[in-house]
């Protein structure tokens, strides 16, 4: 098979993440018990990640501790943290671009730490993907509530750098391995947050059931499986950018689903996310497979 279309292949793998990622707000809203954001964060890749270890061998290397656990507050305890504050404080639209900004912050890493001048084609399309995720998403009326505002960059900031540093040290682990240490030590940071600042949990309904199981095995086990798996195999700007599916995917399951409307300047907005993913996609392919 040609390298190309290996590529591509890897592409749409690691796409299907940003769309799982995508059903958690209606998943959320609709099946699981309310004001509880650290506990859904926490039983989402707790136990997805205890199963991972444990399929995988159970062994983190004493060598691999540090930045493992760097990685881990990166990706999973850090940036579920902060999500849910901007969740909390911010509509969902406002909190979408300030995380569709991750493509330009890992080109700037990548810019200052490797020297890699980010390719042009990529640039445009990464900008492009805020602007198509501006005019989608945000309202005349947002509330720019400036907590709200820092915690949706600073997650931006903590998935881009741990997206970066993923792909720059690679590890001698497989994948499931990395995958579910990560999502393990993520949810023992997450665990006192979730102790100290939510309710406790109230009597299980079967829908409520169904929600944590889907936000556990596939919003986590499956979902950071492929994404890790598409930062091994990917450039970091190429993985990145498919992050903006996953409030696109919102967007089209809240109109599928709730009867939520779309506008003519959402709908140029939604062409405007796919045109600009595409266009990083493009632009990367032209480069070697190097983070």
């Amino acid at each position: 098979m040609h390298p190309n279309s290996l590529r591509w292949r890897d592409v749409v793998l690691t796409a299907l993440t940003p769309v799982i990622w995508g059903s958690t707000y209606i998943v959320t809203t609709q099946l699981l018990p309310p004001d509880r954001p650290f506990t859904a964060a926490l039983i989402r890749v707790l136990p997805a990640g205890l199963l991972l270890v444990v399929a995988s061998g159970g062994r983190l290397p004493r060598a691999l501790w540090g930045r493992m656990l760097i990685l881990s507050a990166l990706n999973i305890g850090l940036f579920q943290a902060l999500l849910f504050v901007a969740a909390y404080r911010l509509p969902g639209g406002l909190a979408a671009v300030l995380g569709a900004t991750q493509p330009l912050l890992v080109m700037s890493l990548a810019w200052a730490l490797d020297r890699q001048q980010p390719a042009r084609l990529a640039l445009w399309g990464s900008l492009a993907g805020v602007a198509g995720m501006a005019a989608l998403l945000l309202s005349p009326g947002s509330r720019w509530d400036s907590i709200g505002m820092l915690a949706a960059m600073a997650g931006a900031v903590s998935m881009a750098c741990g997206t970066y540093f993923s792909r720059r040290w690679q590890s001698p682990l497989p994948v499931m391995a990395v995958t579910g240490w990560q999502l393990l030590l993520g949810g023992v940071m997450l665990l006192p947050l979730a102790l100290a600042a939510d309710p406790p949990l109230p009597a299980l309904g079967p829908g409520a059931w169904l929600g944590y199981g889907y936000l556990s095995l596939f919003g986590a086990l499956l979902a950071y499986w492929l994404w890790f798996r598409g930062i091994a195999r990917l450039p970091t700007v190429a993985v990145s950018s498919l992050g903006l599916l996953s409030p696109l995917t919102a967007v089209l399951l809240g109109w599928l689903l709730l009867g939520q409307t779309f506008t003519s300047v959402s709908l140029i907005g939604l062409a405007t996310v796919l045109s600009g993913v595409s266009a990083v996609q493009w632009g990367m392919m032209r480069r070697p497979a190097r983070g």
